[in-house]
């Protein structure tokens, strides 16, 4: 799971704020919308995920409520 791609697609802004050595130091900027949007693909890539859990990898729900 690309969360950076998520974000992007969701709406919201990425910014590379600058680069430690092998570290990458990013920004995520968006509206309130975006973010729902994001949560929601996010949410849902988890669900996906979690099908794969037949294959024997366990995956947890996520905690996030976004309900504003």
């Amino acid at each position: 799971m690309d969360i950076l791609e998520i974000a992007k697609n969701s709406g919201m802004q990425v910014i590379l704020n600058g680069r430690i050595g092998r570290e990458e130091y990013q920004s995520v900027y968006g509206s309130i919308q975006a973010l729902k949007r994001f949560a929601e693909a996010l949410s849902a890539s988890a669900a996906g995920a979690t099908q794969d859990a037949s294959s024997g990898i366990e995956v947890s729900k996520p905690l996030l409520d976004c309900s504003v």
